[in-house]
């Protein structure tokens, strides 16, 4: 693991924020080559995705679609406790999305002066792809993190993406979360071709209204390219982790904390700030030593950034706005974390990311790259179309239109205020 350190003043905390955030990829790198590939799925379907498979290596099975009676199998072929930490994980993922979908559906219409009523409804998109990134392993818990919420919200199909394996479909583990939350559509595809088929469409993939999951640079772009043409759950790009710490934190639990985020690749960001010298001397002994160790930690760049106190290392967070936040110092509580812009905050000392990664119940689905300052989790919302339903009365129109007619006369649309006002004359047409 590559290592810097930085003396930090308190000046400049938007200058360093960028610095700091620069230490990770860039979407521009690979946006030629994720165009090419979407333009490919576009005009050439499935006969595009098996060119791409085979440009890069991969299986290319006739049809990307995994036989639904494997992915019925597939909790049969696991180990006894996998299988029930995923149904541990499923049933705390599912409490959670559940409480999130109770405090969104209270629709109520709201009366206004005029006697007009307006509704703002929610309700589920009919169809939503879930990606689950492959390569270096299986990742079932991204398809529990995806299906879950949005079966709760209530998609009537939901169909899962992931690349496929040495026997040309995904690993047993992720053909099992998908049985284990009743998704039999299945296609063994990845990367930023994956994305493209589920926005697009091809003979074999019925395109979908909602792609959401993570994954690496190529997905991220390709859901960023055709945004406009299917809806994201975000720009979910590769992991990052910010801890915040004084010298009452763990230093190896702290090591363990960003080694374990350092296992989702090389591009993931990860940075500690602290007042406390000799915590980011002791902990960055502790990841030259640990590291090496543990083959599933990726070469990946740790910042360790000394600031003058812990407001400092707070303000420093907030500006960059990360994925995951630790706040692992005295007094870290509940109105800490909340004043915090992160996609999840862990509080105090039993607050790895790692649960929130699998079985805690939050979602691992978070903004990265910054959104955070105006994006969050993954939950049903992101499964759900917002509808407005006004209703006007007679009298409302009576009274209405003619603030219609003088605004949309002012801005050059006066058939506005024509359709407006025929609505408001007595005894013309019905209601």
């Amino acid at each position: 693991m590559r290592i810097d350190r930085i003396e930090w003043d308190g000046a400049h905390v938007r200058e360093l924020a960028a610095q700091l955030r620069s230490l990770g990829p860039q979407l521009s790198e690979v946006a030629a080559q994720v165009e090419r590939i979407v333009t490919d799925v576009r005009e050439g379907g499935d006969a595009a995705l098996r060119e791409i498979a085979e440009r890069l290596g991969e299986g290319a099975p006739h049809s990307s679609r995994v036989d639904p009676d494997a992915v019925a199998a597939a909790p049969g072929l696991l180990e006894p406790n996998v299988r029930e930490a995923l149904r541990t994980a499923a049933r705390n993922i599912e409490a959670v999305a559940r409480a999130e979908l109770d405090a969104r559906l209270r629709p109520a219409p709201v009366e206004l002066p005029e006697a007009q009523r307006v509704e703002v409804r929610e309700e589920p998109v009919a169809s939503a792809g879930i990606y689950a990134p492959g390569g270096r392993g299986d990742y079932p818990s991204s398809v529990l993190m995806c299906c879950i919420p949005a079966r709760v919200a209530g998609v009537a199909r939901i169909c899962v993406a992931s690349p496929p394996g040495p026997s040309g479909r995904p690993g047993a583990a992720v053909l099992a979360a998908c049985a284990l939350v009743g998704v039999e559509e299945v296609y063994a595809l990845g990367g930023a071709q994956a994305i493209a088929a589920l926005a697009l469409g091809t003979e074999t993939v019925g395109r979908v209204d909602v792609i959401a999951g993570p994954g690496g640079r190529y997905v991220t772009e390709a859901k960023r390219r055709l945004s406009a043409t299917v809806g994201i759950d975000g720009i979910a790009g590769p992991s990052e982790l910010m801890v915040v710490a004084d010298g009452t934190a763990n230093p190896e639990w702290l090591a363990l904390d960003v080694c374990a985020q350092a296992e989702h690749g090389e591009d993931t960001l990860l940075i500690v700030g602290s007042p406390d010298v000799a915590l980011l001397d002791r902990l960055e002994e502790l990841v030259i030593d640990l590291a090496p160790e543990r083959p599933s930690v990726a070469r990946t760049r740790l910042a360790l950034v000394a600031c003058a106190g812990l407001e400092g290392a707070l303000t420093l967070s907030d500006h960059i706005a990360p994925e995951h936040l630790e706040l692992s110092f005295q007094g870290a509580d509940e109105t800490v974390a909340r004043a915090r812009v992160a996609g999840c905050v862990f509080i105090g000392g039993g607050g790895a990311t790692a649960f929130g990664d699998y079985a805690a119940g939050s979602n691992h689905v978070l903004p990265t790259g910054g959104a955070a300052r105006f994006g969050g989790p993954l939950g049903p919302g992101t499964f759900h179309r917002r509808t407005s339903i006004v209703s006007i009365s007679r009298s409302a129109a009576t009274v209405l239109a003619p603030h219609v007619v003088a605004l949309s006369g002012a801005e050059g649309f006066p058939v506005h205020g024509e359709s407006a006002a025929v609505r408001g004359l007595p005894g013309e047409g019905s209601f």
